[in-house]
């Protein structure tokens, strides 16, 4: 009897295991199975989780900046709202797709993550750089997929509110 029992609790705990692997995530703005990128070429970095179109609903809340002490996280808080659809639309490569079940850039800001996150706060200043381009967000996110919000100049943040 007590062989049966182990048993079948082993095979509850598979089962169950097994369900939470396949079970899909839902990012905190509410969408699953979101886009995850084309094929890739050999030894290509895979594209992170983003959305290619903004849901016809509302989105989800950034944090308020008044949470935070740092002027670049603050600064990276307040335009995190003001650029929500484009961030829906973006790619993460700090990866929290995989660690922290994001769907897009614009999950980072709904919760503290982005504060602590150095590529959070990067991509999210390019994209606003860029909306006042007038890049399109399949543009920008062509942009972060190269790398090039590595090269914002993080100096014009320092001070809140900024003036870039």
């Amino acid at each position: 009897m007590r062989g049966i029992r182990e048993i079948l609790g082993g095979a509850i705990l598979f089962f169950s295991a097994l369900a939470l692997v396949a079970w899909p995530r839902v990012s905190a703005s509410g969408a699953a199975a979101p886009h995850l990128g084309a094929s890739l070429a050999q030894g290509e970095e895979p594209v992170p989780a983003f959305h290619s179109e903004v849901p016809p609903g509302p989105l989800p809340q950034t944090l308020d900046p008044a949470h935070f002490a740092d002027p670049v996280v603050k600064n990276a808080y307040h335009i995190a709202a003001r650029v929500k659809k484009v961030l829906y639309q973006q790619p993460c490569y700090c990866h929290c797709d995989r660690s922290q079940g994001h769907g897009s850039l614009l999950d980072c800001f709904v919760s503290k993550h982005a504060s602590m996150c150095d590529i959070c706060i990067r991509e999210d200043l390019y994209a606003y750089e860029q909306t006042r381009k007038g890049k399109t967000p399949a543009q920008i996110r062509a942009g972060i997929r190269q790398g090039d919000w590595q090269r914002v100049d993080i100096a014009k943040y320092e001070t809140y509110p900024a003036k870039p």
